[in-house]
């Protein structure tokens, strides 16, 4: 998967460079010819001759070699790769990054590369929670880059939060999965978010969905070579990968129309929105005044899933389920009468699954009622385990 690959490191200044070691030692194990850029800060963390016996290469800071002027060309560096990885990533380099700022060798390389850049944040929590690096964080990724997201823990400042750089396992296989690209020429439909279903011109009804898990579930289909198609209720959420198509609608028949269009021209479709299940059988044109009690006469949506169950060929077809009681037999039943390949079930019982947070806890059900349940995760770890989920499927066909 990744034997015979080109593959620059990108070292900055943060303890965390002491983790870089042990990733490019990882990566050469795996038969990649690494190449090591270093800043000079990064010097002071860890040695250039521990990354250089490593790599069995020279390690490259300056953009010329003093002694004998020899030119490290940022130019060449970035066509002979085949992937940047930066790691660590410190905020004033994401910062030089997402400003245009090429001071150094490091970064210049970053200008110029052609290949596909994938960014490891490392630094004290306060900072990775700043505004500015969270907006400079974005902007890496709205230029295409793959951020490889911080974890938890204790930082080396004695505080207990998120700014650990990634895991540099997690890292080789965040470069697997790219390299891998199991959906390439696959097309994906994708549901997220909630609808609302307007009253009159101020008001509507909703749902508490934050369209986070969706947008998972479509970012971790667009790593792994899928082109996405996501329709989308209305969240304040950014799309990232290039990959990805946005079709922005508010109401569940906005939905439903998007849904019945794209889905034939689609390989797969999960069905990942919190659609309404109700709308009002009128909506009024002026503002209802706060005057009197108020009823409201509400008629069903049309169900989506079930639609696209109907008219489904050789698709693979999956939807949720967010139940309160009796969990799998209504999940199982949902599973049946929508004729889906399997559902994910959340249970708002569960402490910390449901809408509005970044975690979930799911359990996937398939047609022959085989129940798969898996751990408390971060809703994006939760988006891998389903689309791995779709994978074996697909390799099961």
């Amino acid at each position: 998967m990744l034997s015979g690959k080109h593959i620059l490191v990108g070292i900055t200044g943060g303890i965390a460079a002491y983790k870089s070691a042990e990733l490019v030692r990882l990566l050469v194990r795996e038969g990649v010819e690494v190449k090591v850029l270093m800043t000079e800060t990064a010097k002071r963390f860890i040695s250039p001759l521990t990354m250089a016996t490593l790599s069995k290469n020279p390690v490259m800071i300056d953009f010329f070699n003093p002694e004998n002027g020899e030119w490290n060309s940022h130019v060449k560096l970035g066509l002979w790769a085949d992937a940047y990885v930066i790691a660590p990533a410190t905020a004033n380099s994401i910062g030089k990054m997402a400003a245009g700022i090429a001071d150094n060798l490091l970064i210049t390389t970053y200008f110029s590369a052609r290949c596909p850049v994938f960014v490891a944040p490392a630094m004290d929590m306060d900072m990775y929670k700043h505004q500015a690096v969270m907006t400079n964080m974005e902007t890496l990724q709205l230029y295409g880059n793959t951020l490889i997201e911080a974890e938890t823990g204790e930082l080396a400042s004695g505080l207990e939060g998120k700014g650990r750089m990634a895991k540099p396992e997690v890292i080789v296989d965040c470069l697997k999965s790219f390299f891998d690209a199991p959906f390439l020429g696959k097309h994906v439909l994708v549901t997220a978010g909630p609808t609302y279903e307007k009253i009159d011109p101020v008001r509507f009804i909703g749902n508490f969905s934050s369209g986070k898990m969706g947008y998972a579930i479509a970012e971790t289909f667009a790593q792994q070579g899928a082109e996405v198609l996501l329709v989308s209720g209305p969240v304040n959420l950014p799309v990232f990968h290039p990959n990805i198509r946005r079709v922005n609608v508010v109401s569940a028949n906005e939905m439903y129309e998007e849904c019945v269009r794209l889905f034939p021209s689609c390989d797969i479709a999960v069905m990942c929105a919190a659609v309404a299940d109700f709308t009002p059988e009128k909506i009024e044109k002026n503002k209802i005044k706060h005057t009197n009690d108020l009823t409201l006469s509400l008629v069903k949506t049309p169900d989506i899933a079930a639609e696209l169950g109907k008219i489904k060929q050789n698709h693979i077809l999956a939807g949720f389920a967010l139940e309160t009681d009796n969990e799998l037999q209504n999940a199982c039943e949902k599973l049946k009468t929508k004729n889906l390949d399997f559902i994910v079930l959340n249970s708002l019982n569960d402490s910390g699954a449901g809408f509005g947070g970044d975690t979930n806890k799911i359990t996937i059900i398939d047609r022959d009622a085989a129940v798969t349940r898996f751990p408390l995760k971060s809703k994006k770890d939760a988006a891998k385990d389903i689309v791995a989920y779709v994978r074996k499927l697909i390799n099961n066909q």
